[in-house]
């Protein structure tokens, strides 16, 4: 009995916690969402394309009607009413994509205390105004979500907002005063909104007295800033983080007094103004301040010793001469950049003793000797003080007490280093850049002990040894550049050991052998100016897929026919096999590249026709198959598919049959050489469509886009007189004109005749015109004086006859002229450029007189003809090009790779590629000074090769008129 008691108490003791879990599931499986705030989700969701299917927990199925464990969604614990709305995109793979508008379903979610929509696409349509009714947000973020239009003045109804970031949209505020009742406000983020009407925006921001964040980059702000009594009885006491860059701002003097009440800043963003003058001791008021961007202003003079506290202080891109003032260190610094001011070294000795420093840029600068004490800075991690013109010696004792040392940069000085060659670094370094620093003859051995070395840049360095196989075998190599060297012997085909290999350049060297397998793994491959022989069909066993962006194998011995594989590397955009010794066809597979930008097979012993396959690389800029022996027409799918070709040249070959009126259509080119084939016909008319219409003395940014927005050969430089004197004239009543996109057209050496086309006159930008060797007839068109910029011009070994037009004389740039060898009468127009040329220039026309030849029957004085001595004349068949003429062809065959960061460093490129070219210019009295003045530019941004090399002929030849 007694058991049965004890089972029966045991029964209803189980069932008692039985039913209480019972109890526990039902309120587990309570849904807490609130069904009109679930329904207005969902209709949010209808207005939203998503592609991605980032909602998939949004619906309206039985197991998933609790809203509050959706994505993005948050609930209240105590009431259940959605109280959280975070949709942000910034930073996910898988972005929502938001229909035309913001959907007023939202508006059923009035407890909404938080709402992220940044990063989505509202496609530019206006921030609806009733969202102004979510009284209860204190979060509001929008950033980079596409809406455009005006601020909605109804923002100011959010009261309670402690964030508000609208920035990254193409947003303008009309009324600063809507935004001004958010009291509460700790951030805010206006930054690409524009404000430029926006006189009192600073009055306005000292209405935030709890703002502790402010971002308003890019926004337009107007200048000057208004004067300092708008502060009186403001304050912005919370203020930490002030950005204010990327706007017009040109005065520190005003913002500064902001400083007063602004005492508790730590960061402070200047940077990308226009600001001038000294930097000014008042922010050293600030006592919290721990981070300074001043950079890319036109501050000049040296640094406060107030900002001696500092932990992080760009000051680059400026025009300061000097540092710290006497007796005052960095004491708390970590973070220095000073590159591109005009510091030396008379003013750096203060940085030896910044010995918490650990980043210090100090490159383009005028430093000839290292800083007095920099080898005591044992924190330093990355070290950056390349492009200078330091001549010291780098000893042991230099580097010894860098154990912290991960990045060294001393390229571009003239640094030679002494240093054992058993010497063991303390440290280990991921970059190392010595480019153009003398560490030869022998190959650096100390490098080899650096194990987590990523880039190596150690081209120019005066070595003449062989690449030492451990090289091949540092795993953590992916950037290598060993070029401009006198490197000799093979590289071994050893398996890669990177898993990642990015760049390699090991051109103008003297590297022997195949090329081995592993160098095609590379993303940027440059191996030309070498010795490499044999065939490169190992290029076949490449993965299918594999990224290889650049291949330059030009100027070595390599021999065979090309493999017809190339829908391997399919994303190559430059391919360079000029001059070497390739035979057979163009192979068919090239035209798989339809990302190709650049071809270069100069130089080959390519046959066969121009295969048709090309015309699928129709985002081809360069295409250069002179000096060959290809054959049949000129394809006139060159010019209905290639039409964003800027350099075309079919130069040395045997093309046949006449000029494709196609041709016509390339209108963005600006080199066209079709010289020494066998070419007939006319000369087209219709090339006169290399032009574009441009308003008067305005420059080429702002002309016709129809014919100018694919154009990279405009000079963009801080100096617009340079773009307007390729489009500003006088004396006429109209205000547009047509300025020449063309800049060089050779058609010798072929079978053309008729007449040289009137038309020709309206290639204003035209520099160099080359007809000779062909069987035109007639005249030299009467209004030749409107191709105002042409500086070379040669019509020898022709038929033309008549007289030489007068306007002849107005070419006032002319520099190269050669008319021998027609059938020219009639005397010789007077003009400076026209008689002072050699009498070669018009030899073979025996009706021609006057000076420099004989002088005319009826002249009034007797005399002989004058010889100014050597002119610049073609001489001979083969004989020296024009100065400019070869300057253009051999820059944009070379296709030259210019640094542009730098004007000093930009100078300095050019003429060391200048002393390598197939006929060096050096010999030309005018070249050092067309070198100097063209760079005075200011080359900064980030150029296309063939846009740097566009940009710079501009230069050339616009300054080349004052020499």
């Amino acid at each position: 009995m007694m058991e049965i008691n004890r089972f029966m108490k045991l029964l209803s003791v189980l069932m008692f916690v039985l039913s209480l879990c019972m109890k526990l599931n039902s309120v587990s499986a309570e849904v807490r969402c609130i069904e009109r705030e679930r329904q207005a989700l969902l209709k949010f969701k209808h207005d939203l394309v998503d592609a991605n299917g980032v909602l998939s927990s949004w619906g309206s199925e039985e197991d998933k009607k609790e809203c509050c464990k959706w994505k993005g969604v948050s609930c209240s614990n105590r009431t259940g009413h959605v109280i959280l709305l975070k949709l942000d995109a910034n930073g996910s793979k898988s972005s929502l994509r938001l229909k035309a508008k913001l959907s007023l379903s939202l508006l059923g979610l009035q407890h909404l205390n938080y709402l992220d929509l940044s990063g989505n696409d509202f496609g530019g349509s206006e921030i609806p105004r009733v969202i102004g009714s979510f009284r209860n947000l204190r979060h509001l973020m929008l950033r980079s979500s596409n809406f455009g239009g005006e601020v909605p003045c109804e923002l100011g109804n959010l009261t309670n907002l402690n964030t508000l970031d609208l920035s990254g949209n193409n947003l303008r505020i009309k009324n600063f005063d809507c935004l001004s009742h958010h009291s509460s406000l700790s951030f805010l983020d206006l930054s690409d909104v524009n404000l430029i009407n926006q006189t009192s925006w600073l009055h306005h921001i000292t209405r935030f007295p709890f703002l502790e964040v402010l971002h308003l980059a890019s926004c337009q702000l107007p200048n000057p800033v208004l004067s300092f009594d708008i502060f009186t009885n403001s304050s912005l006491s919370q203020l930490s983080i002030l950005d204010l860059s990327f706007n017009y701002l040109t005065s520190l003097s005003t913002l500064s007094r902001m400083f007063n009440i602004s005492a508790s800043l730590k960061c402070i963003d200047l940077s990308y103004n226009q600001l001038e003058g000294h930097i000014p001791d008042s922010f050293g008021k600030l006592f919290f301040l721990e981070d300074l961007s001043l950079n890319d202003n036109k501050l000049h003079g040296g640094i406060p010793s107030s900002l001696r506290n500092l932990h992080t202080l760009d000051i680059s891109s400026n025009e300061l001469n000097r540092l710290l003032p006497d007796n005052t260190t960095f004491s708390s610094l970590s973070s220095l950049d000073l590159r591109n001011n005009k510091l030396n070294a008379s003013y750096t000795q203060c940085l030896g003793q910044a010995l918490v420093l650990g980043y210090l840029d100090l490159s383009y600068n005028q430093l000839k000797r290292l800083p007095e004490g920099i080898e005591k800075l044992s924190n330093l991690r990355q070290l950056r003080m390349s492009s200078n013109l330091l001549e010291d010696t780098i000893t042991e004792s230099h580097l010894s007490n860098f154990a912290n040392l991960g990045e060294l940069d001393l390229s571009l000085n003239s640094l030679t280093f002494n240093l054992s060659s058993d010497w063991i670094p303390p440290f280990q370094l991921y970059s190392l850049y010595l480019g153009n620093c003398h560490l030869g003859p022998h190959f650096p051995n100390w490098i080899q002990t650096q194990k987590t070395l990523e880039g190596l840049n150690i081209s120019f360095a005066g070595i003449s040894d062989a690449i030492p196989n451990w090289l091949w075998n540092m795993s953590s190599l992916v950037i290598l550049d060993l070029s401009h060297n006198n490197i000799r012997g093979k590289i071994p085909n050893v398996p890669s050991q990177s898993t990642v290999q990015i760049f390699i350049d090991l051109s103008y060297n003297n590297i022997s052998g195949p090329i081995p397998l592993f160098l095609f793994y590379y993303t940027e491959i440059k191996l030309s100016k070498n010795m490499f022989s044999g065939s490169i069909f190992h290029l076949c066993t490449i993965p299918k897929g594999s990224v290889v962006h650049t291949l330059d194998l030009s100027d070595n011995q390599l021999a065979g026919e090309v493999p017809n594989c190339w829908m391997n590397i399919s994303e190559l955009l430059v391919l360079d096999l000029a001059n070497n010794k390739f035979s057979g066809k163009i192979p068919l597979t090239l035209g798989t590249l339809d990302m190709l930008q650049v071809l270069h097979l100069r130089g080959n012993n390519f046959i066969g026709d121009l295969p048709s396959t090309l015309r699928n690389c129709r985002g081809l800029r360069m295409l250069d198959v002179g000096g060959n022996k290809l054959t049949g027409n000129i394809p006139a799918w060159i010019g209905t598919h290639l039409t964003s070709l800027t350099f075309l040249s079919l130069r040395f070959n045997e093309f046949d049959g006449i000029m494709p009126s196609t041709i016509c259509l390339l209108t963005n080119i600006h080199v066209l050489d079709l010289s020494r084939n066998n070419i007939s016909g006319r000369i087209l008319r219709c090339l006169n469509n290399f032009t574009a219409l441009v308003q008067k003395n305005s420059s080429i940014e702002n002309a016709a886009q129809s014919k100018l927005d694919n154009l990279s050969v405009t000079v963009y430089v801080g100096s617009s007189y340079v773009n307007s004197a390729f489009v500003q004239w006088k004396g006429q009543d109209s205000e547009w004109r047509t300025v020449g996109l063309l800049k060089g057209i050779d058609l010798s050496g072929n079978k053309f005749v008729g007449t040289i086309p009137q038309e020709f006159s309206a290639l204003r930008g035209l520099v160099f015109l080359n007809l000779s060797r062909n069987h035109l007839t007639g005249n030299i068109i009467s209004n030749i004086g409107q191709m105002e910029m042409l500086e070379s011009l040669d019509l020898s070994r022709n038929q033309l006859s008549g007289e030489i037009p007068n306007s002849l004389a107005d070419l006032n740039f002319l520099d190269v002229l050669d008319l021998s060898y027609n059938n020219f009468t009639g005397k010789i127009p007077l003009g400076t450029q026209l008689q002072s040329f050699n009498s070669s220039v018009y030899a073979g026309n025996s009706q021609l007189c006057g000076e420099p030849l004989a002088k005319c029957p009826g002249d009034i004085s007797d005399g002989s003809a004058i010889d100014h001595g050597e002119g610049n004349s073609f001489e001979d068949d083969d004989g020296p090009q024009a100065f400019l003429e070869a300057f253009l062809l051999q820059l944009v065959e070379q296709r030259w790779e210019l640094d542009v960061r730098d004007n000093n460093n930009l100078c300095h490129e050019i003429q060391e590629k200048t002393s390598e070219m197939k006929k060096p210019l050096s010999g030309n009295k005018k070249w050092s000074t067309i070198i100097q003045t063209s760079c005075w530019l200011d080359w900064r941004g980030t150029w296309t090769t063939d846009g740097i090399v566009s940009a710079l002929v501009n230069a050339i030849f616009y300054f080349s008129k004052y020499l």
